[in-house]
């Protein structure tokens, strides 16, 4: 009841956001005029190397996932799923992102319930392994952005609430994959065993890990590429920016109310950096962040429906080649058919 309640109200929630990202736009506009913007193509290149490097690792990761399923696909053609599925999580919905992946993922023989546990596994252990990096940035840096003279002492809440939900799945896996099994039995599809070992939980955890602060060093790289933190301040922009940009994206993931977290994520990353760049930079970085995946996004898609999947295509012409024709009645002779019954 309550999710079909939030299925539509999205509408409305992403509408919330884009008056939001307004209101933020028109109270900081006159610091953002008054800055000085210095377009870095250096930094650029390097936070585009930085992106396409945490889009490689990702699929790895969902290739691994695919791994404890039973089920492989060429690095290749998984490249290809996920740029041409990510491109529609824009709609409002939060569903259509996974229904693409699960429909082209089939059509190269991966059955539903194979993707739609993957897709769960790959968020459930990307979002937790942002809690390690969040239990130790605000307990060492004691920064909360604008919000730090409140939760100045939540230090050890902070540790516990990162650290404990990824200790939770670590020590007793079981219980989220019995959850998932729970899940497809309930929507009709058959339970899958699931080889997923500690060690192998832990190897995705620490890759989900290193996914995130390649996506920091992306941030980190365009901040500077559009001249929001100067080489001065560097030291200082590496420390903050790069585990940041992580907290700030889950917590738009965790909202739930609009797709891909618009508006949400952004003004996470406004609350936590506005001490920091001030509040048009922060404003002009999380706009410019949330600018620069989608810009990414579209051109990874684009160039992934350039070039069609050949193998696949081959598969098809192959499979149409050896169908077997229809036997063929031979069809009578002109004597048998003037030939007068006896």
């Amino acid at each position: 009841m309550l999710m079909r309640v939030l299925r539509r109200l999205q509408p409305f929630f992403v509408a919330l956001a884009l008056i939001f990202i307004g209101l933020l736009l028109h109270a900081q506009w006159g610091e953002l005029q008054r800055s000085v913007w210095r377009i870095d193509l250096r930094w650029l290149a390097l936070s585009a190397g930085f992106m396409l490097a945490a889009w490689a690792v990702e699929v790895l990761l969902w290739l691994r996932m695919l791994n404890t399923v039973g089920r492989r696909l060429p690095y290749r053609v998984a490249l290809r799923i996920w740029f041409l599925s990510a491109i529609v999580r824009y709609i409002p919905g939060n569903i259509w992102q996974p229904m693409s992946l699960t429909y082209l993922a089939a059509q190269r023989g991966v059955q539903i319930e194979a993707t739609l546990t993957t897709i769960i596994l790959y968020q459930v252990i990307t979002i937790l392994a942002v809690g390690p990096i969040a239990a130790a940035y605000f307990p060492l840096t004691g920064n909360w952005g604008i919000l730090t003279d409140v939760l100045s002492e939540a230090a050890f809440a902070a540790i516990a609430l990162g650290l404990a939900p990824a200790i939770v799945f670590l020590v007793w896996p079981r219980w989220l994959l019995e959850g998932i099994n729970w899940g497809l039995h309930r929507i009709g599809r058959p339970r899958l065993l699931i080889h997923l070992s500690r060690s192998t939980l832990l190897f995705l955890f620490a890759l989900g890990a290193f996914d995130w602060l390649l996506w920091g060093a992306a941030f980190y790289a365009l901040a500077f590429g559009i001249g929001v933190a100067g080489p001065t301040g560097s030291k200082l922009a590496m420390l903050h920016l790069l585990p940041l940009y992580p907290v700030a994206y889950a917590i738009g993931f965790l909202s739930f109310l609009t797709p891909s977290g618009l508006g949400v994520r952004e003004g996470a990353l406004y609350v936590l950096l506005a001490p920091l760049l001030g509040g048009g930079g922060a404003t002009a970085l999380a706009l410019a962040m949330r600018i620069w995946t989608t810009l990414g996004e579209v051109i990874a898609a684009g160039v992934s429906a350039l070039f069609p999947d050949r193998s696949q295509d081959a598969a098809d012409r192959r499979s149409h080649v050896e169908k077997p024709m229809p036997a063929r009645s031979e069809s009578p002779s002109e004597n048998e058919l003037h030939r007068k019954p006896m």
